[in-house]
Order: structure tokens, then C-alpha cells, then sequence
């Protein structure tokens, strides 16, 4: 009985880990200016990718605090700039 449980899980984690795609960032994830305003009490995370030959402008990445959800910020904004500004001081 516990070589079946045994066996289960493993076909149960080959699956969930074949499942999952794994995609290097090989085109611009923002397909829009992107959002001018986010309250950043609701901002859990920022990430911001620099162009690249693979996108040509500067993506920033919010992810927020409810649910995960990724919402990009629109870097030309006084908001993103001032953030960044912000980060590179610390």
C-alpha cells in the first residue's frame, strides 16, 4: 500500500513540474503603456527590466499585495520615475 502512495505522488509531481513553463524573457511581457498610478501600499514587489535586444524599452513590473496580480507601470510616468529614483538611492 505505501509503494502505490509512494508511487502516486511521484507521477503527481512529475506532472505538476512538467506542467509548469518555464520561458526565459525573450520578448516584452507589458503589451501596453501600462498603468499610471498604483498605491504602493498595494505593491508587494517591483522589477524593472532594462531594454534589451529582445524588447526595446524599459518594462517595470508591479506585482501586488492582493492575489499576486502583476499590473506594469508606465515608466515614462512621474510615479515610476520617482520610484526609481527612489530605489537607486538605497
Amino acid at each position: 500500500m505505501k509503494s502505490a502512495a509512494v508511487i502516486l505522488l511521484a507521477c503527481l509531481l512529475f506532472v505538476d513540474v512538467k506542467g509548469m513553463v518555464i520561458s526565459p524573457r525573450g520578448r516584452c511581457q507589458c503589451m501596453d503603456a501600462g498603468v499610471k498610478f498604483i498605491p504602493p501600499k498595494q505593491i508587494e514587489k517591483i522589477e524593472v527590466y532594462p531594454p534589451s535586444s529582445s524588447c526595446q524599452h524599459m518594462e517595470i513590473i508591479a506585482t501586488l499585495k492582493d492575489g499576486g496580480e502583476q499590473k506594469c507601470l508606465n515608466p515614462e510616468t512621474r510615479f515610476a520615475k520617482n520610484f526609481i529614483k527612489t530605489a537607486q538611492k538605497k
